[in-house]
């Protein structure tokens, strides 16, 4: 299964091997080499992206091996059998150097840098951008609909509505970006993520009527249990009944722990509801809500100052939804210790060669101002570039600067210790409250400035100059 932590070296796109085997073949495959992950377009028209993935991706490289099965179904289809002799041995033994999970990030910044053969780092790009790129998405929806919530609980009911086996990443990425629990109970248990549920339409259904359903449940969970009320008709028959068998669990030493509404107008149906619950006694009783949420209906919500306590969100954070993908590349920035780019009649698609690190600069009140994109072995650059148009620049000097990147695998080691979900979330709330506001907010966010140093850009023009 794709939530174990091996998977196969096939789980990869056709041409990462064909050129893996043109490489050997031609002696090309120890080069050394350096490829940059970074994406172009910030998800859902807003202001930042969470970055999310990094630690299960290295986990899968760190254990990645070929299998007898996999070389024989190379060989099966044409592969060379020097090469395939090759594989047999193969281990990723490079170097990675990364911003950190839970991190803000920019477009067109290098967030991850990746060193070593030109075969070895070949190899991996498409397992590394298929699940950064989704993890990322994901945490980046999972934040924004933390910052619609406020203190409200958010609960991933998504897993139903994934993309297969996406759904533990998508659960993994979700508690990074701010939710407190899951319906995903395997993933639960691997991310240690608190778990959280109700009950369906069916089991009310089976029972007949909402007053019998519901006392079954509370004797099975008598200390857990969350009633579904809209089954029927949620003013007339469902809140009343639940309040009916909460009074009976009361009676008997235990407590109700919340109602759920799925359906209708969610802002009249919980003020209603919650009316009726403290009416008789029963304000502990928590109200949760689910159904096509989002983070523009709980902004909603919360401004119509609906007394809800849960937020139960599916289709729309576990696919990203509208997007469905963030437009993460992988390229090359430098072979056999020369730079390296890509073309393109478009400067924003014309790439950033040689080997670079991120510089993030800090405001006179301590926020973040910048980041700059340098050159590796660059110290205290001066000013930075707009990369697409140089005409704009900003100055450097005299402002406080952080290195975001840390050495997240060095010859093929993890470096740094695991660290799950929640604890990654505790710094991007870190890093939020760092980011000004104006590039947090839904409508029209405030572009982050992303520039290149000076050095960067002459040897940008260096390889371009080259190249026409």
């Amino acid at each position: 299964m794709f939530y174990h932590s091996h998977i196969s070296p096939l789980y990869t796109d056709l041409y990462q091997l064909t050129m893996a085997q043109s490489y050997f073949l031609n002696r090309m495959h120890t080069l050394p080499a350096g490829f940059d992950y970074f994406f172009r377009k910030i998800p859902f028209k807003g202001g930042y992206v969470v970055f999310a993935g990094l630690q299960e991706f290295l986990q899968f490289i760190k254990d990645m091996r070929f299998r007898e099965s996999d070389l024989d179904f190379l060989r099966e289809n044409g592969f060379d059998n020097d090469f395939l002799d090759y594989l047999k041995d193969f281990s990723f033994k490079g170097n990675i150097s990364a911003v950190r999970e839970g991190d803000v990030v920019f477009p067109f910044e290098p967030v991850a840098r990746i060193e070593g053969s030109l075969m070895e780092t070949q190899l991996i790009e498409t397992l590394m951008l298929n699940i950064l790129n989704f993890q990322s998405l994901i945490a980046t929806k999972a934040s924004r609909i933390r910052f619609a919530a406020g203190n409200a609980v958010l609960s991933d009911f998504g897993l139903r509505r994934a993309q297969s086996f996406g759904g533990m990443q998508a659960s993994r990425a979700a508690i990074i970006g701010g939710f407190n629990s899951t319906s995903n109970v395997l993933a639960s248990q691997r991310y240690k993520i608190p778990h959280a549920g109700t009950m369906a339409h069916s089991f009310i259904e089976s029972f007949g009527d909402e007053e019998s359903a519901f006392r079954a449940y509370a004797k099975s969970f008598p200390d857990s249990s969350v009633f579904l009320v809209d089954t029927y008709n949620t003013l007339s028959s469902g809140v009343p009944k639940a309040i009916k068998v909460a009074k009976e669990m009361k009676s008997n030493g235990h407590s109700l722990k919340g109602i759920r509404l799925d359906s209708g107008d969610l802002a009249y149906l919980s003020k209603k509801a919650r009316e009726m619950l403290d009416y008789d006694g029963l304000e502990d009783v928590k109200i949760v809500v689910s159904n096509q949420l989002d983070e523009y209906v709980i902004k909603s919500l919360q401004e119509q100052k609906a007394p809800i306590d849960i937020f139960g969100v599916g289709t729309s954070m576990v696919t990203g939804k509208p997007e469905g993908a963030l437009d993460g590349v992988y390229k090359l920035a430098f072979v056999d210790n020369k730079p390296v780019l890509k073309i393109s009649d478009n400067l924003q698609k014309t790439t950033l060669p040689g080997k670079k690190r991120i510089l993030r600069y800090f405001d006179r009140d301590g926020l973040f101002m910048c980041d700059a994109i340098v050159m590796a072995n660059e110290v205290d650059p001066v000013i930075m570039i707009n990369p697409f148009e140089r005409h704009k620049s900003m100055a450097l000097e005299g402002f406080k600067c952080e290195e975001l990147y840390y050495t997240a695998m060095k010859n093929g080691e993890i470096m740094g210790k695991q660290e799950s979900p929640a604890e990654i979330n505790e710094r991007l709330k870190m890093r939020l409250n760092l980011l000004p506001a104006e590039h947090q907010r839904f409508d029209f966010p405030h572009i982050y400035k992303v520039g290149i140093s000076e050095k960067l850009l002459k040897i940008r023009d260096e390889v371009l100059s080259k190249h026409k």
